[in-house]
C-alpha cells in the first residue's frame, strides 16, 4: 500500500465526519438522540461500504468492478481496520495529562459514595455477564466463557476499549468478540441516551430530582451540536510561543511520550515474565495485555514528573483534551464502519442477551441502588454513572447537564474525582484489559469470585456507610 493511498484514507475520514456533522445539524431525530457526528459518520460508512452497499451491488455489477466494495475502496477499509487500535492509545494516554491529581482523603470525602456506586455497577457487569456465559452462552451457543466480560468491556469501556481489545481477542482465538464488543458499545451508547432521558423525565415527575422541577429543553443550537454564541471560548490556551514550537505539536509530543513510556512498561513486564514465572510455567500472560491501559499509566507518570519540573505550566489541559477528542472521533468512525455484520448476525441471540442484561442492570442500579448508596443529590449524581456505565463518559456528562444545567449540585465535582480512582481500574483500565486474558488463563470461576467479592464490597460500603449519612 502506497503512502498516497494511506493519505487518501484520511481524506475519506474527513468526508464522513463532515457528512455526519451535516446530518446532526439538519436531521431532527439525530438531535433528539444527541448522536455524535462520529457515530453518524461511522454508520453511514458502514452502509456505503462493502458489507451493505457492496453486497447489494455485487449481484448487479461485474465481479471485477470497484463497486463490489461499495463506495469505499478496499485499501481504505484495510487502513481503517488498524486505526481504532492505534487511536485508543492516544485517548488513554491523555486521560490524566494536564490534570491536578488530589490526595486520597479529598477524593474519599467528595466522591466516596460516587465511587462506591460506580464500583458496584462496574463489577456487577462482570458478575452478571460471566454468569450468563456459564449458564447460557457457553452450554447453549458454544461461546467461550470470556464472552461474559464483553458487557463491562463494551458498556463501561465504550467503543475505545472495545477497539483496543481487538488484538487481545485475536491472540486468544476469539476474534469475533471484537465485532460483538463494538456492536454492544453502540447499543449501549444509544440506549444510554434514550433511557437516560426517559429516567430524567420520570425523576422530575416523581420528584426525585433536587435541582430541576421540570424538564428544560436545550437550545436549538445545543441540539444541533453548535456552541451558543455567548458560550464560545478558546478551544485551548497558547502556553508556548509558536516561533519555538507549535503548541499543538508540543502536546502531541507529550502524548506520544506517555505512550512510549507505557510501551516500555509493557515490554518490561513481558521480559520479566519470560525470565521468572513464565519460564517456570510456560505461560505468556503478559503478551495478551493491550498497550492502552499502560499508556494511561505512562500519562500519569509524565503528569507527576511535569507537576514537579514544569514551573511555567506549559502543559495545557484543554489542548490535551482537543487531541484526545480528535483521536476518539477517528476511533469511533473507523470502528463502526469496519464492524462485521456477519459476526453479529451469527451470534445475534447471545448479542441481544448481553445487551439486554447490561441495560437492565444499569437501570436497576439507578432506580434501586443509587438512592440507597448516595446520601445527597442521588439522582443527579447517579445520572453520570449511568451514562458512563452505558458506554461513554460524555453520555454521563450530557445527562448530568440535563438534570443539573447550572451545576448547582455536587454531581460534576464528585463524578470527576471519582474518575481518578475508577478509570485506572475499570471502564477501560487495568481490570478491563486483564479480564479476558485472566478468564482465558485461569478459567471463569476465579474471576467470577473476585468480581462478586468486589461488587459486594462496593455495595456493602455504599449501603452501610455512605447510605446512612444524612444529606449535606
Amino acid at each position: 500500500m502506497s503512502p498516497e493511498q494511506i493519505g487518501f484514507t484520511l481524506l475519506y475520514l474527513g468526508v464522513f465526519l463532515l457528512i455526519g456533522k451535516w446530518i446532526r445539524v439538519n436531521i431532527k431525530w439525530t438531535q433528539k438522540l444527541f448522536l455524535p457526528s462520529s457515530i453518524i459518520g461511522g454508520f453511514l460508512a458502514l452502509l456505503l461500504g462493502p458489507q451493505v452497499l457492496g453486497n447489494i451491488l455485487e449481484n448487479v455489477v461485474d465481479s471485477g468492478s470497484f463497486l463490489t466494495n461499495g463506495l469505499i475502496p478496499e485499501h481504505v477499509i484495510d487502513v481503517w481496520t488498524t486505526l481504532p487500535g492505534l487511536m485508543i492509545n492516544v485517548v488513554f494516554a491523555s486521560l490524566f495529562l494536564g490534570t491536578t491529581i488530589p490526595g486520597v482523603r479529598k477524593i474519599w470525602r467528595l466522591a466516596g459514595a460516587q465511587l462506591s456506586f460506580g464500583w458496584t455497577m462496574g463489577w456487577g457487569q462482570y458478575v452478571l455477564g460471566i454468569l450468563l456465559a456459564l449458564l447460557v452462552l457457553s452450554p447453549v451457543f458454544g461461546l467461550p466463557p470470556m464472552t461474559g466480560a464483553l458487557i463491562e468491556i463494551a458498556f463501561e469501556g465504550g467503543h475505545g476499549t472495545a477497539a483496543g481489545m481487538g488484538e487481545t481477542f485475536k491472540d486468544l482465538d476469539f476474534a469475533e468478540a471484537y465485532d460483538m464488543a463494538i456492536g454492544l458499545a453502540t447499543v449501549g451508547l444509544l440506549s444510554g441516551v434514550i433511557a437516560g432521558i426517559i429516567l430524567i423525565n420520570w425523576g422530575v415527575r416523581r420528584k426525585k430530582t433536587e435541582v430541576i422541577k421540570d424538564v428544560k429543553g436545550f437550545s436549538d443550537l445545543r441540539k444541533r451540536g453548535i456552541m451558543e454564541f455567548q458560550n464560545r471560548e478558546p478551544a485551548a490556551n497558547m502556553t508556548v510561543r509558536t516561533e519555538s514550537i507549535e503548541p499543538l505539536s508540543l502536546h502531541f509530543a507529550l502524548i506520544g511520550l506517555a505512550i512510549l513510556v507505557g510501551y516500555l512498561i509493557l515490554q518490561g513486564l513481558i521480559w520479566l515474565e519470560s525470565v521468572t514465572w513464565g519460564a517456570a510455567t510456560d505461560s505468556e500472560f503478559m503478551t495478551y495485555i493491550p498497550l492502552f491501559p499502560l499508556a494511561m499509566i505512562g500519562g500519569i507518570i509524565i503528569q507527576i514528573v511535569f507537576s514537579k519540573i514544569d514551573q511555567n505550566h506549559i502543559m495545557d489541559r484543554p489542548m490535551i483534551t482537543r487531541i484526545q477528542g480528535f483521536a476518539l472521533d477517528i476511533l469511533i468512525v473507523t470502528a463502526i464502519s469496519t464492524i462485521s455484520l456477519d459476526v453479529i448476525g451469527d451470534h445475534i441471540i447471545p448479542f441481544l442477551l448481553l445487551a439486554a442484561l447490561g441495560i437492565c442492570w444499569n437501570v436497576f442500579g439507578v432506580l434501586v441502588l443509587a438512592p440507597r448508596i448516595i446520601p445527597s443529590y442521588w439522582f443527579e449524581r447517579a445520572m453520570g454513572d449511568f451514562g458512563q456505565s452505558m458506554g461513554v463518559t460524555a453520555t454521563g456528562l450530557l445527562l448530568m447537564r440535563v438534570v443539573d444545567p447550572e451545576n448547582d449540585s455536587p454531581a460534576f465535582e464528585s463524578f470527576g474525582y471519582k474518575q481518578l480512582v475508577f478509570e485506572p481500574l475499570l471502564g477501560g483500565g487495568l481490570v478491563t484489559s486483564l479480564s479476558v486474558p485472566l478468564i482465558f488463563e485461569f478459567g471463569p470461576i476465579p474471576f467470577l469470585i473476585i468480581s462478586a467479592v468486589m461488587c459486594l464490597l462496593g455495595l456493602l460500603l455504599g449501603l452501610l456507610y455512605f447510605g446512612r449519612k444524612k444529606k449535606a
